[in-house]
């Protein structure tokens, strides 16, 4: 079994989307771990806020199934993949980690780089495995959070129930 951390962000109807993200990892998933909900401005565009969050489970599936599967959720919730890089959107679901893994593996950047430069992405990490380790650096989470430049993106956690669960929580299979 491999041990996953995924971003969630979305900064359109986020309320909706962000839950339908954690249903569909729920469903396919079983038992799933969740961040607070933090929201920040858009970065590299101008744009709504974003709602973010993260989330780890355990999977069986290789990894590009998984990225796969993701996509395929992204898709269902009305991602659209026509417009630029950095833009509004339904839903975003990214692999941050998949075991220890590192380098360009099936065309996926492990572990993603946005661990290191987006406070939205490292301090729900940090939250939900704060002595976890980077697999690049070998820090833990909560290590790169307490050295992590906070001037740098504006975030605050937000009240988010899910399921009449308020997040952080457990969420089992």
């Amino acid at each position: 079994m491999a041990v996953v951390f995924v971003s969630i962000g979305s900064n359109v109807d986020r309320n909706i989307y962000v839950a339908n993200a954690i249903d569909a990892l729920h469903n396919y998933f079983g038992k799933v771990v969740l961040s607070s909900v933090f929201e920040s401005e858009a970065v590299g565009f101008d744009g709504d806020n974003f709602y973010n969050l993260v989330a780890r489970f355990d999977t069986e599936l290789p990894l590009a199934e998984l990225s796969s599967i993701l996509k395929g959720i992204e898709d269902e919730n009305g991602r659209c993949r026509k417009g630029p890089k950095f833009s509004g959107r339904t839903l975003d679901i990214d692999i941050l980690t998949y075991d220890q893994l590192s380098g360009v593996i099936e065309g996926i950047e492990l572990p993603r780089g946005e661990i290191e430069t987006n406070a939205f992405v490292l301090k729900p990490l940090a939250e939900i495995a704060p002595v976890d380790s980077h697999p690049v650096t070998g820090q833990s989470y909560s290590a790169m959070w307490q050295a992590y430049d906070k001037t740098k993106q504006k975030l605050w956690e937000v009240e988010f129930v899910w399921n009449g669960h308020s997040l952080p929580c457990v969420v089992s299979g």
